[in-house]
């Protein structure tokens, strides 16, 4: 599928680049890129052969050209460039975690339905086809029922309190980092959003969730586990516990392969479906497939349910980002 959308990136970090190179793999290029620094914004699009730069962030909205609006700076800017894409008629995907709390992303959607846009994350598991070729053989019964399902994701990132990671007013901290990435599992699987949850912390000293674990359950008693740390390293790996096997998913965040064990006789199964490498390419093709109104790829109603899930956590912890205070 080839791009039929101007889209402009804010934001030219990591991601930034992989979109970039997203769009050239799938035919196309980004029409423009804003970003805080001016200087980043020029070399960027110097890199990538990209014809537009614009010098104040706020003219990338008021530019009739553009269709859609890439967001991927840090977490606690998201609301304040949703507001304004939005309110100038911009379809947006934005970098997970989309804002950093339920009301924040509440009043996004709603400008969003006002001004008849999409909106959505940038969240890899609703795109990566390994999650669509298991949910078609869940959704057939090949598995029997969901019982349980256990989810980690740790990194070890040094002791550097100014780093994004551990910097409170950079939103730092392991739920909106990590934990959007196993959260985002719990309900690509579950049939509903868990109602009950249950949780623990252990703060960084800079006050930001630094290690977390949390126990989900919903309302057809399906259940899961959450780890994540910051500052322990644990494989990224997702378990699906069913009555007839249990399912295996390594670098889940971006993950194509899955590694079925029957119950009854031991036996493996392995299924294979997309490619690692091609992550952005599927969340650019969504997109512009829902943009298109073909039908809706993005999954906006589990991005709220989750970001529920992680609002409803810190406040448990009392744990709050200086915006929200």
């Amino acid at each position: 599928m080839a791009v039929q959308y101007r889209w402009a990136t804010l934001g030219c970090g990591v991601i930034g680049h992989q979109l970039a190179e997203a769009m050239q793999r799938l035919g196309g290029n980004l029409y423009a890129v804003g970003n805080r620094t001016h200087a980043k914004a020029v070399q960027f699009a110097e890199q990538y052969g990209i014809g537009k730069v614009y010098d104040k962030i706020e003219d990338m909205f008021q530019d009739p050209d553009v269709d859609i609006i890439y967001i991927s700076t840090p977490h606690n800017t998201h609301i304040k460039y949703l507001r304004q894409a939005l309110a100038a008629g911009k379809h947006v995907l934005c970098e997970k975690s989309i804002t950093l709390n339920y009301y924040e992303l509440e009043e996004a959607v709603k400008l969003a339905m006002e001004h008849h846009l999409v909106l959505a994350e940038a969240q890899t598991i609703y795109h990566m086809p390994i999650y669509r070729a298991l949910r078609e053989r869940i959704d057939r019964g090949d598995f029997g029922p969901l019982r349980l399902m256990t989810l980690n994701f740790g990194s070890y990132k040094p002791y550097d309190m100014k780093n994004r990671f551990f910097n409170r007013s950079l939103a730092g901290g392991a739920m909106l980092d990590i934990g959007v990435y196993a959260l985002s599992f719990a309900r690509w699987f579950m049939s509903s959003c868990p109602q009950e949850i249950a949780t623990q912390v252990l703060y960084a000293p800079t006050g930001v969730d630094e290690q977390a674990s949390m126990l989900l359950k919903n309302e057809q008693r399906e259940m899961a586990t959450v780890m994540l740390s910051l500052h322990a390293k644990q494989p990224k790996r997702g378990m699906l516990s069913f009555d007839k096997a249990y399912v295996e998913l390594m670098e889940y965040p971006r993950g194509d392969k899955a590694v079925i064990t029957w119950t009854e006789d031991g036996h493996k199964e392995e299924i294979v479906a997309g490619e690692t490498a091609n992550a952005l390419c599927y969340e650019i093709e969504d997109m512009e497939r829902t943009v298109a109104g073909q039908k809706d790829f993005m999954h906006l109603d589990y991005t709220v349910d989750v970001m529920a899930l992680m609002t409803k956590a810190r406040q448990d912890w009392g744990m709050r980002y200086p915006e929200e205070e």
